[in-house]
């Protein structure tokens, strides 16, 4: 066998045979040709046999290393005039547009990224960090845009979670029902919301200058079930509605996919709650127990933390300090306290006061969300809950009894459909991970990039998996 058919098969890149071969100190440089005659824009699905000159250089792409030698692909390409993108030159099936790595390295690149910190990826596959970072982002930008994320959404959560020091925020997009991250951008509240709709359902595009104006027609609908995917029915091949004349134009909100939605969770925060009363009014806007519940432990912390300042202004100071060691007797749940910190939390409820008092609303606004409630019961234990609140004289629950009064239906929402934030706050969990473990990000794209690859709807396979594929 010839080396350069051994070499044809050891690489097995599509598109190209192997030309020649030579070996040189510390890397194996193997010189390829297309097999296609037709020249394709890199850039787009423009293809044409009209070659506007040919490349006085080679182009050279690092391969999957061959043993301890590095693997160097090299190609004589030619150049072409694509009508939107100009004078490029040619693509390869092997290598994605930009890029000087082959595609199997670059999936390499990715899945390690996703896996381990970026000096091991750095030192195994002999390139520096900022390249990581765009092939992160090339391999990110492939795999969204191969499918429609975006489609089949009904139950989505909407949360923010921090990538950087100064409050610098990503606001995070998932869907309940394919538990993965689908969409993503930098900042939070109601700009960061506005900007997802507008992704979910983008404007109709302008007429170009010196184009006529074409007659504005419906997309293709289809008849569908309130509140979830069910049996659907395309245009033109039912029974023809009578109501719909010709001519009529149909409005496109009908067939909008934020119109699709039937409910999205989300904290209490009002900018998300805003953006989608908006944009999808239909949608029943849920809030997730878990703030609701870090709320009130936030209020007694503050009762308590009042009480302690007070100790030590009387000059008590052995008090204020014992005081002081109890603080996870009271913010911990009753289940899982230690024994030591149980008769602690009895010691505070035989002394009486205001702490106690706030411990014991906490635990009132925890027993609504009991397992094996009634929507009903939930409901009546609420307006109990409101009602102690607002005579208990203690600030911080007298403000935490307002925000509840005000998302009531939420909250309700969220129990009778049964959903929460818990499997977005386990994201927000994994996207902290992320970010330490690559010791930040200089850009939030990057960030997006490396969280898509990881928590979204993308599976990224090695090399010789696609080879057994």
């Amino acid at each position: 066998m010839r080396v350069s058919t051994a070499f044809s098969r050891l690489l097995d890149l599509s598109g190209v045979w192997v030309r020649a071969v030579s070996f040189e100190p510390g890397r194996v440089v193997v010189t390829v040709a297309l097999r296609r005659r037709l020249l394709h824009c890199p850039k787009c699905s423009y293809s044409t046999w009209h070659r506007e000159n040919k490349q006085h250089h080679d182009s050279v792409w690092r391969h999957l290393d061959l043993g301890v030698w590095r693997l160097e692909v090299h190609a004589r390409l030619r150049r072409l005039r694509c009508p939107e993108h100009g004078v490029h030159v040619e693509g390869v099936p092997f290598a994605r547009d930009g890029a000087r790595l082959t595609r199997d390295f670059e999936n390499l690149v990715a899945w390690l990224a996703t896996k381990t910190d970026k000096t091991a990826t750095c030192r195994l596959t002999r390139i520096d960090w900022q390249t990581i970072g765009r092939v992160i982002e090339r391999v990110a930008d492939e795999h969204l845009s191969e499918g429609d994320r975006l489609s089949d959404l009904f139950e989505i959560s909407i949360d923010e979670v921090a990538w950087r020091k100064g409050h610098r925020y990503l606001t995070l997009v998932g869907d309940h029902r394919r538990r993965c991250v689908v969409w993503g951008c930098e900042g939070k509240g109601q700009a960061a919301a506005d900007e997802f709709f507008a992704e979910l359902d983008p404007p109709p595009e302008a007429p170009r200058p010196g184009h006529p104006k074409q007659p504005r027609q419906a997309p293709q609908p289809a008849i569908m079930v309130p509140f979830g995917p069910g049996p659907t029915v395309p245009a033109g091949e039912g029974i023809p509605g009578a109501w719909i004349t010709d001519g009529t134009e149909i409005d496109p909100a009908i067939f909008a996919r934020a119109s699709r939605l039937r409910a999205v969770s989300m904290d209490m925060g009002e900018g998300y709650a805003k953006s989608v009363r908006e944009h999808a009014p239909q949608a029943v806007i849920a809030i997730d127990n878990y703030h609701v519940v870090a709320l009130a432990t936030k209020a007694l912390d503050e009762v308590r933390r009042e009480h302690w300042n007070e100790l030590r202004q009387r000059g008590d100071q052995n008090a204020a300090k014992t005081f002081k060691d109890s603080r996870w007797s009271l913010l911990k749940n009753p289940e899982d306290l230690s024994e030591r910190q149980a008769d602690t939390l009895a010691a505070m409820h035989a002394a009486g006061g205001k702490v106690p008092r706030a411990w014991s609303m906490k635990e009132m606004v925890r027993a609504i969300f009991a397992p094996g409630l009634s929507i009903d019961a939930v409901a009546e234990l609420i307006d109990r809950l409101l009602s102690r609140l607002s005579r208990c004289r203690l600030q911080p629950f007298v403000r935490l009894g307002r925000t509840i009064r005000k998302h009531r239906d939420g909250i309700l929402a969220a129990r009778r459909l049964g959903l929460s934030n818990a499997r977005a706050e386990a994201m927000n969990n994994k996207v902290k991970l992320i970010v330490r473990r690559a010791y930040g990000f200089h850009s939030a794209q990057a960030a997006l990039a490396l969280v898509h690859l990881t928590c979204g709807p993308v599976t990224l396979t090695l090399p010789h998996e696609q080879a057994l594929a």
